[in-house]
């Protein structure tokens, strides 16, 4: 089969698991929108659920694999021992990760302080700190569960670590359908039920590891030169994953000084990362593996091609998903969380966000696709170089804006930043050589991208004009944004077809078996 076809299946398998994930979490937003609106225990569950997911991004998804995968890749395609340098790995995390949940108990006042010190005027503050204490450990499993998850995508198997985060929006879901009918604390329920489904996610990912063959065992970390070399590349990246965290800290403060604010930008994010979980992270999980085995090999040609059919790959669905966010946030946020506790002035503030985060989509979704370029070559100072400068420039956005502008200036500078942090990684990429220039069929194509996607938005913006009445009626407007949304999925489908982008038979090749 073609590399590129094979590499796009790929991304389709990631990619549609990760769909699954992004719905069930969808469905999970909104039973916690009705349940808890935008109120003390939302608020103070979100904020604590912050905490491990900022340090599993510093240390494990973020950071960690973006060192462990392209080291484990060169052992695993030179035969040499890549089970025992796995072992070592994950003893080394594991021993880390225990020490620093140990640490985050004693000093949770202070971390929870660090994400949202507008918490402290009422009740929030106190009620994040007990709810942090229970849920900090998830960094534990999750973490784990990343660096299984780094070895199947190294060995090609990509189905279960894309299916892992099903779990904890199904548990989520399940918990708080027991709290209403047992009349559980809800803040706890949930804060329990995200440690259960850290333990059912590593357990998923393991087996998996254990099915293809792969023996790891945990032992006392030891400072060996394969350790050694992995530390190195690690620390920058963890310096440019605390970084981007920084980044996130930067926006949660601002909007924990307005109330409702954090909650407000919490679902709003939920919604954009549908699409950016969709395409950006199926295609950096799949990216990164497939770069470090073709500069391992020597084969430039295949290196150009997977990068070249990345970037078409997320242009073809990112700019038609970020003009739909831009066009119709109110009608996908009214519609999906505005009942019970979430109100019309709750979805006003969150669409309005929304519409901010869409025009970075793009740029979001594409430093997925670059990053790999620099970690494939084990290269990890150079992007936390940029992103520096990103975080300076969201820094200054974000508080400066918030005067005028108040909780949205931490979306007005997310958005900035991150074209900005686009801008240098592509800059950079210019010294990598004709690995990763632009092949003709990428360059041929993006026009038509552009505006059949411009098209899309057209027919969108005109099909929710005369829907206006049928998307506020309560009981027919889940019908109507079926409507609307299917409009939009069938016209960037002809205006593609009618371009020459895609044919029936591309289609028919993709979900062939083989």
């Amino acid at each position: 089969m073609n590399q590129s076809i094979k590499i796009i299946k790929y991304f389709i398998t990631v990619g549609g698991w990760t769909l699954v994930s992004r719905f069930a979490g969808l469905l999970r937003d909104l039973i916690m929108a009705a349940y808890l609106g935008t109120g003390i225990i939302a608020e103070a569950f979100q904020a604590a659920f912050s905490l491990p997911n900022l340090f599993r991004r510093f240390f494990a998804e973020g950071a960690f694999n973006l060192a462990f995968i392209p080291l484990y890749t060169k052992k695993l395609e030179r035969c040499e021992d890549n089970e025992e340098f796995a072992s070592q790995a994950l003893s080394t995390l594991a021993g880390i990760l225990i020490l620093l949940t140990l640490i985050a108990q004693l000093f949770m006042p202070y971390l929870v302080y660090a994400t949202a010190s507008g918490f402290t005027s009422n009740g929030r503050f106190d009620l994040a700190i007990d709810l942090s204490r229970i849920i900090f450990p998830y960094v534990i499993f999750i973490s784990l569960a990343a660096v299984f998850s780094g070895i199947l995508n190294s060995h090609r198997h990509f189905t279960a670590a894309a299916a892992a985060p099903v779990l904890l929006n199904i548990i989520l879901i399940a918990t708080m359908t027991l709290a209403v009918k047992l009349d559980w604390n809800m803040g706890k329920a949930l804060s329990w039920g995200v440690a259960l489904a850290g333990i059912a996610q590593m357990g998923l990912v393991y087996w998996a590891v254990c099915r293809i063959g792969v023996k790891l065992f945990l032992r006392l970390p030891r400072f060996t030169p394969d350790m050694k070399k992995l530390l190195i590349l690690a620390i920058p990246a963890i310096m440019t994953g605390g970084v981007v965290q920084i980044n996130l800290l930067v926006g949660r403060q601002v909007a924990s000084y307005f109330e409702g604010a954090f909650a407000w930008l919490y679902y709003a994010d939920r919604l954009y990362q549908l699409p950016l979980g969709v395409v950006g992270i199926a295609i950096g999980i799949v990216l990164l593996p497939e770069l470090a085995r073709s500069l391992n090999s020597s084969d430039e040609i295949e290196g150009k091609s997977a990068l070249n059919r990345a970037l078409e790959f997320s242009l073809l669905l990112t700019i038609p998903s970020a003009i739909a966010l831009m066009v119709i946030p109110h009608s996908l946020i009214s519609i999906i969380f505005e009942r019970g506790a979430f109100t019309a002035s709750d979805t006003l503030a969150t669409a309005s966000a929304l519409a901010i985060y869409g025009v970075g989509l793009p740029a979001f979704v594409l430093q997925k696709v670059l990053q790999p370029l620099y970690f494939a070559r084990e290269d990890t100072k150079t992007p936390f170089k940029y992103a520096l400068f990103a975080m300076a420039l969201n820094l200054g956005l974000a508080i400066g804006l918030s005067f005028s502008f108040g909780f949205l200036a931490a979306a007005i500078g997310t958005t900035i930043s991150s074209w900005a942090m686009l801008i240098l990684l592509w800059r950079g990429s210019k010294n990598m050589g004709a690995a990763v220039a632009l092949d003709t069929r990428l360059i041929s194509r993006l026009p038509y991208i552009l505006l059949a996607s411009i098209g899309m938005g057209l027919v969108v913006y005109i099909i929710q004009y005369f829907l206006d009445e049928a998307l506020n009626t309560h009981t027919i407007r889940y019908i109507a944004l079926f409507a609307l949304v299917s409009s939009g999925i069938f016209s960037y489908a002809l205006f593609l077809k009618l371009f020459g982008i895609i044919s029936f038979r591309d289609v028919k090749v993709l979900f062939r078996r083989k």
